[in-house]
């Protein structure tokens, strides 16, 4: 059920982005990386597919990012436990952040702020209601959105092996990198 939900979430998010070309802002080439900062390893990994869009008119947006889409792990076999035992991006093949901006921002005028997104991030099938700030620019018909936040592996329910738990960070630092293009 949870996988039927998650595909008609993707596909719909999917079919959102191409429908809604009338003055959204679309980002094909977005970056995310994540670190893991243990007391016996550091771990970091990033994907360079995040996908998103801003709908100005509505203040939402929308953000997906393939899970296997992850590289840069210390080693082959971490790459391997980060996929199949820890994410399971067999059955939750991505991560959607999707909500609405809660300051009121004039997208015509070029400018850099700090802003709030609240909305549901779903990792590992948990969805989870979150606000989160991140630094625009404004310029013309481009947005760049950077941002950094921490998620805790337990609300999304990731669960550690005791064996590797000073291996890997209870909780991970993601940070976000994106440029947005207004479409016409």
């Amino acid at each position: 059920m949870k996988r039927t939900l998650l595909l008609v979430g993707i596909c719909w998010l999917s079919t959102w982005m191409h429908a809604q070309d009338n003055g959204n802002y679309k980002c094909q080439d977005g970056s995310i990386v994540f670190a893991s900062s243990a007391p016996l390893e550091k771990i970091s990994a990033k994907s360079t597919e995040l996908r998103g869009i801003i709908d100005p008119a509505k203040m939402t947006f929308a953000w997906v990012v393939k899970i296997n889409s992850f590289e840069g792990f210390n080693s082959p076999l971490q790459k391997e436990h980060f996929r199949e035992n820890y994410l399971e991006s067999t059955k939750f093949p991505t991560a959607v952040f999707q909500g609405k901006i809660i300051e009121d921002v004039d997208f015509s005028t070029s400018q850099k702020r700090t802003i709030r997104a609240k909305g549901k991030l779903n990792i590992h099938g948990v969805e989870k209601e979150r606000i989160i700030k991140v630094d625009i620019e404004i310029q013309g018909n481009t947005i760049v959105v950077k941002g950094n936040f921490t998620v805790p592996l337990s609300d999304h329910a990731i669960n550690i092996p005791k064996i590797v738990n000073q291996k890997i960070a209870e909780e991970v630092e993601v940070t976000v990198s994106a440029k947005l293009v207004k479409s016409n």
